[in-house]
């Protein structure tokens, strides 16, 4: 259910519903804004059907209102404007197309260097890049590891891009965030709760990404428990599901960018480079993410994709991305937004 506090209320009497809310065993979750202050209470409220009376007739509560969703904090009953996730100045969801960009994964200094001086050069909010890397064979190169994590942070260091970079297990959450600035949860582990619970204490922004078989209220369902434990900056990213279709990697789901965007108040962005597998197809899908409503996008771009030691089938070159990046900034505009850049290195 959602508190609603009487305009004007002091802080005690905030402090008091708050104190009920967790006498109750369950959390409050408060969103303070100008004019308005709304608590989310989350937990097993079934098990006190009386308590939204009780808290209702307390001392600077306007009302209670239920919460039908099952997903409660990521929903828009809860909080109606969009959330703004600000990395380091880039701020993702603000009426801007903010495009993270860089090889799926790190390879070399030589190799990450390049990417990310060109990516900066060519426009690009941030930079990804795979430390850890989640393979179908365990014969396949899986990351340099913490010393892709270091590569990663030289390459900030010089370009100011903020880094996006995946984590994989609750062992290397701490280690991951002392490097990164987006810690991203893949498909793989977009329902691997304990992973999800872990990365939320970080408190850092975290990129969640739909999971290979995941319905609209799966994904949301994992986004609410990393809004459960407290990490309000998440970022939602379609990457395409798992259909019967083989011609592409995976099936882009444009609907669920508009879709999510209306269920929930999390920015949204987009992966057409797992969504589709094929270099040629990134572009247009790009477009039209942007176009249904995308907040942003992450792209695999490569120096040399075709000796790329993953993903290369579906990596842009730089030349591939310095178009796409043009043709972006057009329908960013016709659809009312712009595309976001990093600050200036300092």
């Amino acid at each position: 259910m959602m508190v609603i506090m009487k305009p004007g209320h002091t802080q005690t009497e905030f402090d008091e519903v708050m104190r009920r809310i967790g006498e109750a065993g369950l959390e409050g979750h408060p969103i303070i804004g100008v004019e308005r202050t709304v608590i989310g209470v989350v937990g097993l409220d079934r098990l006190h059907p009386e308590l939204a009376d009780d808290i209702e007739v307390m001392s600077g509560v306007e009302s209670t209102v239920p919460i039908s969703s099952p997903y409660k904090l990521c929903s828009r009953e809860f909080k109606g404007d969009d959330t703004i996730v600000d990395i380091n100045g880039v701020k993702v969801g603000e009426g801007t197309v903010s495009v993270i960009a860089g090889p799926c994964a790190v390879e070399s200094e030589e190799q990450l260097m390049a990417t990310a001086r060109a990516m900066r050069e060519r426009g690009a909010s941030m930079l990804r890049g795979g430390a850890f890397k989640p393979r179908t064979s365990p014969y396949s190169f899986r990351g340099l590891e913490e010393d892709g994590l270091k590569l990663l942070a030289q390459a900030r260091q010089e370009t100011g891009l903020p880094v996006v970079t995946e984590v994989m297990s609750e062992a290397t959450v701490q280690l991951v965030a002392k490097y990164a600035d987006v810690m991203q949860i893949g498909a793989r582990n977009a329902q691997n709760f304990f992973l999800l619970e872990e990365v939320a204490k970080a408190r850092k922004p975290v990129l969640l990404k739909r999971g290979m078989s995941s319905s609209m209220q799966d994904w949301l369902l994992a986004a609410e428990y990393i809004l459960a434990k407290g990490n309000r900056d998440v970022i939602l990213c379609e990457r395409g599901i798992r259909t019967f279709e083989t011609a592409t990697r995976n099936t882009m789901d444009i609907n669920a960018v508009p879709l999510a965007k209306e269920m929930s108040h999390l920015p949204v962005i987009a992966d057409p480079s797992h969504g589709t597998g094929k270099r040629r197809l990134v572009g247009p899908v790009a477009l039209g993410m942007v176009a249904a409503g995308a907040d942003g996008l992450i792209l695999e771009v490569h120096p040399n994709p075709d000796h790329a030691l993953s993903d290369g089938a579906q990596s842009l070159t730089f030349e591939d991305f310095s178009s796409l990046m043009a043709r972006l900034a057009k329908v960013a505009q016709a659809v009312g937004k712009r595309m976001e850049r990093a600050a200036v290195a300092a």
